[in-house]
């Protein structure tokens, strides 16, 4: 075999290594393939299919009040204006809250709750104490705990971007009132008082003041 024939042979070899190589790499058509433009409007059509939706209903709000209402839109609200803020974190705290304040309040001792407590609160309570002390009564409680709590109300201000919450209570505890004499003139203590109550808390979102102040009580 010549030299010409050989060098031949070896150019043909290495024109096909190069042909399936580059097929390979760069694949192959089969059939008819739309036009690049074609191709990419088709895909740009198809995204929505593939498009992830990012957020969804949020359960911490639908735990407590019911999708679309006046109450679920005002938590959203609270929940924008303080991105830390949680409704199951705050019933949690209410729960503490509700306590601490009765209790105070049965004992007479509020200095130590007034912080928690807004001016028309706390005035309507010191003029009850007042009014026992002046009567000579004194009371006696002890806290059994709480029955049952809900979510009843939620408003949000937009343009001062206060917050206020309404929970029902439905709590239990021993409740005596003594004379000055030490005679029993209300309650019983051997039965236990199951106590309705109606508390309404207000903050304003975003502040530096983490507390949350009892604005208004009722039943």
């Amino acid at each position: 075999m010549n030299s010409s024939l050989l060098q031949l042979l070896v150019l043909a070899g290495i024109a096909v290594f190069l042909i399936l190589r580059l097929r390979n790499v760069l694949g192959t058509r089969d059939g008819y393939e739309p036009p690049r433009e074609q191709a990419t409007t088709q895909t740009q059509r198809r995204a929505p299919d593939l498009e992830v939706i990012e957020g969804g209903p949020d359960q911490d709000i639908l735990d407590h009040a019911e999708e679309g209402s006046a109450q679920a839109i005002a938590l959203a609200k609270m929940k924008s204006a303080e991105q830390s803020f949680g409704v199951s974190d705050f019933l949690g705290g209410a729960r503490g809250a509700y306590e601490m304040i009765l209790m105070a309040f049965e004992k007479g001792e509020l200095a130590e709750i007034k912080p928690f407590l807004g001016a028309e609160v706390y005035d309507s309570f010191a003029q009850v104490v007042e009014m026992r002390e002046t009567q000579g009564l004194t009371v006696e409680s002890e806290f059994i705990g709480v029955r049952e709590m809900a979510l009843q109300d939620a408003h949000f201000d937009d343009a001062t971007k206060e917050g206020e919450i309404t929970v029902r209570y439905i709590g239990e505890l021993t409740h005596v009132v003594r004379d000055n004499g030490g005679d029993i003139v209300e309650g019983s203590e051997s039965q236990i008082k199951r106590q309705k109550d109606v508390w309404t808390f207000a903050r304003v979102m975003g502040s530096d003041d983490p507390n949350w102040q009892l604005v208004a009580t009722g039943e």
